[in-house]
């Protein structure tokens, strides 16, 4: 029970600091009609990701600490989670991690409707987001190695982060907008090549990963463990919003652009819609999978 609950909360967690880092970020390098219309809902989107984020850290550090010492959530004493908290990396950036939200939250709150201010709220939902790495896979290797893997678990959460940042805002713009094709089109086109560079690194940094994690003489054999199996879903659906954002970059933004009549225009922007909220989808459900499998033993780590 607490395993499962442990998965949820990091779903969940992931989730939700990818918004606080992707969605500022968004509004930073959008133009100043699109960055308006997602600023204006900003300061409550960063008030609730800073307070789930704080909450949901909060239960995941609980869990762990129950994991390590082995006994149920609800038998957790104080002095485990004061030791785990105190004495270990995850316990270091999981107080880093809790400082910048309350910063994060505090800026939405001053109601500064400023560049710094964003760049301050984007960099502290990129500490947030990337403290994570400190409590997954990451940190197994030592000297070069271990440097080489945290730095792919960090540069793969940010870059991700910038992806579903990025789908959010967009399918809350398409949504909201009564049919503003010109609008829709130009944050698109603004994305455009944001969302490529992002997704260059989520594939670098994904084959790092895997290569440190699987192991080349391991993929053959990867349907044979959960973690395979899950690993393979992933990359299925992965695959999937590869397709569905090439899908929107070539086919749906063009069309948006040469809709020149009120029935053209409110068609491409419903089968925009459809896309965006399938590739969200996609993206929702590899989040948990990420969740699941970091939770699993790596196939190198298996005998």
């Amino acid at each position: 029970m607490d395993a499962a609950l442990g998965i949820m909360a990091r779903w969940a967690l992931v989730a939700d600091l990818m918004l606080l880092f992707g969605v500022p970020m968004f509004v930073i390098y959008s133009d100043d009609s699109v960055g308006a219309r997602v600023f204006a809902p900003l300061p409550i989107v960063v008030l609730f990701a800073a307070s789930g984020g704080f909450l949901l850290s909060a239960l995941g550090l609980a869990i762990a600490a129950a994991t390590m010492s082995g006994v149920p959530l609800a038998q957790l004493d104080a002095a485990t989670l004061a030791m785990l908290v105190n004495q270990t990396a995850v316990g270091t950036t999981f107080l880093v991690r809790m400082s910048v939200l309350v910063v994060a939250a505090a800026l939405a709150l001053s109601r500064r409707d400023g560049r710094k201010q964003l760049a301050a709220i984007a960099l502290c939902g990129a500490v947030a987001l990337g403290s994570l790495a400190w409590s997954g896979h990451g940190v197994m290797d030592d000297g070069r190695t271990g440097i080489v893997h945290l730095g792919a678990d960090i540069a793969h959460l940010l870059a991700a982060g910038v992806w579903v940042g990025a789908l959010a805002s967009l399918l809350w713009l398409v949504a909201t907008g009564q049919n503003d094709a010109p609008e829709s089109h130009r944050a698109l086109s603004g994305f455009a090549s944001v969302g490529t560079a992002s997704v260059a690194v989520v594939l670098i940094t994904g084959l790092v990963n895997s290569w440190l994690l699987v192991g080349p003489s391991n993929l053959l054999s990867l349907g044979k463990s959960l973690y395979g199996q899950l690993l393979l879903i992933k990359l299925s659906l992965f695959a999937g919003m590869l397709a569905l954002a090439a899908l929107n970059r070539f086919h749906f933004t063009p069309a948006l652009d040469l809709a020149v009549t009120a029935p053209a225009s409110r068609h491409a922007l419903q089968r925009l819609r459809l896309s965006l909220t399938l590739e969200t989808l996609a993206g929702i459900a590899i989040l948990g999978l990420v969740a699941w499998i970091g939770s699993l033993e790596p196939p190198v780590s298996m005998p």
